[in-house]
């Protein structure tokens, strides 16, 4: 009896901890290459926010993972994240590790947070085009 009591403890234990690690977070982003029809790793990508006399200020900066994929931008921790936002993706460097030419050496997306609901801004890119929605 007691060793079913101390593993009940134990799973109710874990549980609460890997609860409490599943952090959330506002907004994320992807980059689909079209050209190859894979995703761009290792893309670094700049968060910026736009305060109340029109300048950016980085809030963030990080690169893109194998599936081309960030996110984890802005945790949800109670703060409010409501405002004008820019995503700079920094293509240039992308495209030379491919040995590629590109039209583009950096990409911008602006957008607004209007809530605290999730947002999803991702691009697909090619060297002489690129494309973004708000996704899900």
């Amino acid at each position: 009896m007691k060793k079913a009591i101390y593993l009940l403890l134990m799973f109710f234990a874990l549980a609460q901890v890997s609860f409490a690690q599943d952090a959330k977070y506002q907004l994320s982003s992807h980059i689909l290459d079209i050209t190859t029809g894979k995703p761009a790793a290792e893309v670094k990508i700049t968060l910026s926010k736009k305060d109340k006399k029109d300048n950016w200020i980085v809030v963030d900066e990080k690169i893109t993972d194998a599936n081309g994929r960030i996110k984890d931008f802005l945790k949800q921790d109670g703060k409010e994240h409501t405002g004008i936002y820019k995503l700079t993706f920094h293509t240039n460097p992308y495209f030379k590790s491919l040995g590629q030419k590109s039209f583009y050496p950096f990409i911008e997306v602006v957008f607004e947070l209007a809530d605290n609901e999730h947002y999803h801004v991702p691009i697909t890119l090619s060297p002489y085009g690129y494309s973004t929605y708000r996704g899900s």
